[in-house]
This record gives C-alpha cells, structure tokens and sequence, in this order.
C-alpha cells in the first residue's frame, strides 16, 4: 500500500468515532438501546462491541504483530462479549469515549511506526496468515460494517419517530 493510501485508509480509522457520535446524536436513551429485532444489536451495543474489540482485540492483535515473529492472533467473538457483559446496559457516552481512545491510541502507534512494519506478519485465527497492513484494512471493514447498520438504525429511528 502507497504510503499515502496507508495515511487515508488511518484518516479514515480516526474519524469513525465521530461518524458514530453524529449517527446518535439527539437519541434518547431509550433509542440507543432499541433492538430492531432479537439477533441484532442496539445503538449501545454495537458502541460497546467496537470499543471491546477495539481495546481487545485490534490493540493486542497490534501490539503482538509489533513484538513477536509471525503471532497468533486470536479471534473474539462479539455477540458473546454482547451477552456477557450486557452491553446494552452501559452508558453510550462512556463507551463511545472509551472506543475513542482506543482507537486514538491504535493509530498513533501505527503513525509512528517505519513503514516497513506495516509488513510484519501474523497468523490470524479463522482467517490465516496477514500482515499488519492487512489488519487495517480489516479494521476499516468491520468498521464501515459497523457504520452501516448504525445509519440503518438511524434511519428507522427517523421514519417512524421517537418512541
């Protein structure tokens, strides 16, 4: 990747807290909370699962690609980490800013790194072998997967009202 695809693909990374806090912005607790169907997750939750995965997951996967020769890199599972820490009740705000600084902390780490570890190898669980390179750009997936179901939420908030 051209280090300027590198530094747009990070720019992108930076700004996901924010596209969040906009796509909540005005909702009432009620709504940040609201499950459009069983299997799916809230505002709040899918807030809680970015943040964990973020701190959990991304960081560890990160810091191990960083200092040991071709890691294993465990895989999370989310809708686990949903039911056992009940992400629905916890605090938006609190979760969001948590996800915040994680997420800061991940791309300044990455900023300050040679290029060249950007190429650092991993064995990465239900996936296979990656490069550090490769796990920013899964990061970007999962976030925008992320940022389309919290503009899908928001846009069934909008069209049928506050509840």
């Amino acid at each position: 990747m051209a280090p300027q695809d590198v530094e747009n693909l990070l720019a992108f990374l930076e700004e996901t807290p924010e596209v969040i806090r906009s796509l909540a912005e005005n909702l009432p607790v009620r709504e940040l909370r609201r499950k459009p169907a069983k299997e799916t997750f809230s505002v709040l939750e899918h807030v809680c699962h970015l943040r964990d995965i973020e701190r959990e997951g991304y960081c560890v996967r990160i810091a191990k690609l960083l200092s040991e020769e071709q890691p294993f890199l465990t895989d999370i599972d989310g809708d686990k980490l949903a039911e056992e820490r009940n992400y629905n009740s916890q605090i938006f705000e609190e979760a969001l800013s948590a996800f915040t600084r994680a997420r800061k902390n991940n791309i300044q780490t990455i900023r300050a790194l040679p290029p060249e570890n950007l190429k650092r190898i991993g064995i990465f669980q239900n996936v296979g072998t990656i490069t550090l390179e490769q796990l920013l750009s899964m990061m970007r997936e999962h976030d925008n997967e992320h940022l389309r179901a919290l503009s899908d939420l928001r846009s069934q908030v909008t069209k049928r009202g506050f509840e």
